[in-house]
């Protein structure tokens, strides 16, 4: 299914620079309707990839009526640095699905490409499109945002 062809051609006029950390803060609001107004292709299941894209993945799975399914993939950490070599698998449980399933693999953001890469290596025999918030995917919600996002999921300080 189409969801209209809404996309982004700039930053977000709301989108705001936090100076002290060099990071863009998106409100949780803008980027559910950057979502909601975004032309997805053909999906028959979402595929997050954890931690960051969980939530990207829940909104699109919702958006697109499609059953969602999370993989935890480890490369980068928090700061973007390399935590291994290349992209590890911590659980790697999939459903079954029919050859040629569309799949959307989801990610909050794509810095070198690496980690969307191996997991699509591995989906070899689905129809794989890749989709992310930022950076480099087959689809990107905000193509120009070229600093750091304050993903409004990701500063919520939590204490137990």
């Amino acid at each position: 299914p189409f969801i209209g062809d809404y996309q982004y051609s700039r930053a977000p006029v709301s989108a705001t620079a936090n100076t002290m950390s060099q990071m863009v803060a998106l409100p949780f609001s803008e980027i559910s309707q950057a979502i909601i107004g975004f032309s997805f292709p053909r999906t028959d299941w979402v595929l997050g990839i954890g931690r960051g894209g969980i939530v990207p993945a829940s909104i699109v799975a919702h958006q697109l009526g499609c059953s969602l399914a999370i993989v935890q993939v480890n490369y980068l950490d928090d700061q973007n640095q390399p935590v291994y070599e290349n992209p590890v698998w911590l659980n790697t449980k999939l459903p079954k699905l029919p050859p040629e399933t569309h799949i959307l693999l989801v990610d909050d953001v794509s810095v070198t490409g690496k980690t969307l890469k191996t997991v699509k290596a591995e989906l070899a025999e689905y129809r794989v499109t890749t989709f992310v918030l930022k950076g480099k995917a087959d689809l990107v919600v905000f193509p120009d945002i070229g600093t750091c996002v304050d993903w409004p999921w990701k500063s919520i300080n939590y204490e137990v």
